[in-house]
């Protein structure tokens, strides 16, 4: 799997190349992630509200599939490349206002490049309606409780392991706040940690025991046990620091790898990338309910395993000096993952929108300790799992947390992209979800005038053949 110094050129190349304006702006906001950092909770949720913006800003103009928020009034011919500019700006500057002054300085850049035509002044205001209509959507979401987190006393519950970085937990009650996508937070939440539902027995646990001495041998710092490539995958996965693109951004990276291979064209991008950051905030908001909401806040691995003479199971022994390969735990509880949710995501969402499991490419990482390091994979299943379990060979995480946030996120990718921006009926003229005669009459009436919107096949001409073309879809119906 290693290929040495390759990793940052192929960083540098995705990351500079002008593939198409979806990538472009999805790399300025990775690189604002690299600048600003912090927790993946608002991360998730600032690449959400891009990418969605990003995304019904594109799809009004084309109107293949169902918006996210809702469809903007295009009047005309409006220019893409406009409008994906003038979205992200917008969500941009609102997200991160320090930074204003580098999306302006691209903004105009872009627009630049764009001949000054109906089209591309329409594109702008489509891009900012896109936007706004997103930000008006989450303004009140929740995300904003600062509620103070009240911190357990007994053994086995949450501590901030390293108090000298962190002086409160992230993100506690990021549960709360509204889903993107799926329904509630309780239809996806994992069962308890190996299905105790009371905390002192599972410390007693066989089970338990398992899961803190297997931590205890491969995630210790200087393990004898933990083999080269399990270091390697580890670090390859972390990303934890701040200066990194930190896990989404690795995601979103590997979305761009992924999608150069597959030659997707800029709708296809712009829905592949919203669906992989609804999906990331989606599944972050579960696993935060199962960090936050339940009454197991369970410690993190070093705490367990210093303290290992509280918990009352003979199967464990303290160890005051042990210490994780990680130089410090992230300051949220350890039952579930957030990395190994986040890898659940990839997995699922790929394998639905390539339609296979089955798919070989190559991946860097922005984590300093292995940045001249590529790993490759045949399968978005065996990057997702190992992005899961790495959190074990970092010692920060027990195998349970990371094994059922994978499931998390697998599941919370199959409902979203079951669930949302599907393709739309393809006769539906109106986007009303019905195929009927009123549609029948828009077509028509395009299509004798000469609209674009009549251009069935998006050949470039309009023809008998997009007649033809839209009389089939319409008797077929509305099929999904």
């Amino acid at each position: 799997m290693r290929m040495g110094l390759a990793a940052a050129a192929l960083i540098a190349a995705v990351g500079s190349a002008k593939a198409d304006i979806v990538t472009d702006w999805n790399n300025v906001w990775i690189e604002t992630i690299r600048a600003t950092g912090g927790g993946p909770c608002p991360i998730t949720r600032n690449g959400a509200l891009l990418h969605v913006a990003i995304y019904d800003a594109v799809n009004s103009i084309r109107r293949t599939h169902e918006p996210f928020f809702g469809f903007i009034d295009v009047n005309g011919n409006a220019n893409i490349r406009a409008a994906v500019s003038a979205a992200a700006h917008r969500i941009l500057v609102e997200q991160y206002p320090s930074r204003a002054s580098i999306y302006d300085a691209y903004l105009a850049d872009v627009l630049a490049s764009i001949p000054n035509t109906p089209a591309k002044n329409r594109g702008i205001n489509v891009g900012i309606a896109a936007a706004e209509q997103a930000l008006a959507a989450r303004s009140s979401d929740g995300t904003d409780d600062n509620t103070p987190y009240e911190f357990g006393t007994q053994p086995g519950d949450y501590i901030i392991a390293d108090p000298q970085l962190f002086t409160q937990p992230h993100g506690p009650n990021w549960w709360k706040s509204d889903p993107w996508t799926i329904p509630d937070v309780a239809s996806f939440q994992p069962a308890k940690p190996l299905g105790f539902a009371n905390k002192a027995r599972l410390l007693r646990s066989l089970g338990y025991a398992r899961q803190v001495n297997e931590v205890k041998r491969l995630g210790e710092r200087n393990s004898p046990f933990r083999t080269a490539d399990q270091t390697e995958i580890a670090w390859f996965w972390a990303n934890d620091r701040d200066g990194t693109f930190k896990p989404p951004g690795h995601i979103n990276y590997s979305v761009q790898v992924v999608s150069e291979q597959l030659g997707l064209s800029v709708p296809e991008k712009a829905r592949l990338f919203a669906l992989i950051n609804v999906a990331l905030a989606d599944a972050v908001l579960v696993t935060w309910s199962a960090k936050y909401k339940t009454n197991i806040d369970l410690w993190r691995p070093v705490t367990a395993i210093q303290f290992a003479d509280l918990d009352n199971n003979p199967r464990t022994e303290p160890d005051p000096t042990w210490q994780p390969l990680l130089e410090f735990s992230p300051p949220f509880p350890a039952y579930t993952s957030g990395h190994s949710s986040m890898g659940g995501v990839w997995a699922g969402v790929m394998q639905n929108f390539v339609g296979t499991d089955e798919f070989t490419y190559t991946l860097g990482t922005d984590e300093p300790i292995v940045s001249n390091v590529t790993r490759t994979f045949t399968s978005f299943s065996q990057a997702g799992k190992e992005n899961a379990i790495s959190r074990v060979f970092l010692g920060v995480h027990f195998r349970m947390d990371c094994e059922q946030a994978y499931a998390t996120g697998v599941m919370v990718a199959d409902y979203i992209f079951n669930n949302a921006m599907r393709p739309k009926c393809p006769a539906d003229m109106n986007g009303d979800g019905v195929v009927n005669s009123i549609d029948m009459y828009i077509f028509a009436a395009d299509y004798f005038q000469g609209k674009e919107s009549a251009d069935y096949n998006k050949d470039g001409v309009i023809s008998s053949a997009d007649m033809t073309m839209f009389v089939r879809d319409y008797n077929r119906g509305c099929v999904k």
